[in-house]
């Protein structure tokens, strides 16, 4: 009996392993896909995405290149992560999919809401930097350079700088899921979220200070959207909860 319990668990695991490699082969499939036309339009891709802080510079300045390379490394890069951006629905979905067979039905009801939430939510954090955040940001930068200084990036170092703060911004946005899931899991009740309104405050205009450049603008720009959500998560949690409370109590 044990021999077949043992056999039985041993091919359980094994199918699950081959599983999350087909999903995970998939979703590498997609990011590929999604990556090579991009790829043949790279340099339109990164002149997209520099279009915020190239309406900013001075006339005599311009992004550079320091290195022999990243004329042809950076933007080619650049279309590999807007690849990903792009194929990050259907990678989540073949998460999704590995994961719902071991939910409960009442489960998969509010997981799924959450998870396209959560991916739209990303995008909008993505959208809010591009075309809120940037043009505020590097007008500042702009026009705070030191006299005798002229601002010329390093198309790499931009790179860098606006992927960390795509995905600054995509986390900072998943605010009202994360509320959510802490309550729907029980950790937190919502009544002590709404009680320590003031405590999250703080702690997220030092969140914002920390995943920010240090300047007040791009710190409240983060994080007065971060709060907002918040009080957003509340109220999506209370709507949840009445929900939950209607749904046991039709089954009672």
């Amino acid at each position: 009996m044990s021999d077949n319990s043992e056999q039985l668990a041993e091919g359980t695991l094994i199918s699950h392993l081959l599983e999350l490699r087909d999903r995970l082969l998939r979703a590498f499939i997609a990011v590929i896909v999604a990556f090579i036309p991009l790829a043949f339009f790279a340099n339109e891709v990164f002149t997209f995405v520099a279009t915020p802080l190239i309406a900013q510079l001075p006339k005599d300045s311009s992004l550079i290149a320091t290195s022999v390379i990243s004329p042809f490394m950076t933007p080619f890069k650049l279309a590999f992560f807007v690849g990903l951006f792009v194929a990050m629905p259907y990678v989540l979905y073949q998460v999704w999919a590995f994961v719902a067979p071991g939910l409960y039905k009442h489960e998969k009801r509010f997981a799924f809401p959450l998870l396209v939430s959560s991916i739209v939510l990303f995008y909008c954090g993505i959208a809010f930097a591009y075309l809120v955040v940037f043009p505020v940001m590097f007008e500042f930068f702009a026009n705070t350079t030191p006299a005798g200084v002229r601002m010329m990036t390093d198309i790499t170092s931009y790179m860098d700088f606006v992927l960390t703060m795509f995905l600054c911004f995509g986390l900072a946005f998943e605010v009202p899921v994360v509320v959510v899931l802490l309550v729907l899991t029980g950790l937190v009740k919502v009544e002590k979220l709404a009680e320590i309104r003031g405590y999250v405050l703080i702690g997220i205009f030092v969140i914002a200070a920390l995943l920010t450049p240090p300047d007040a603008i791009s710190q409240t720009i983060m994080a007065v959207p971060m709060y907002l959500l918040y009080e957003g998560g509340i109220v999506m949690a209370r709507l949840m909860n009445r929900m939950r409370r209607t749904e046991s109590g039709e089954t009672a």
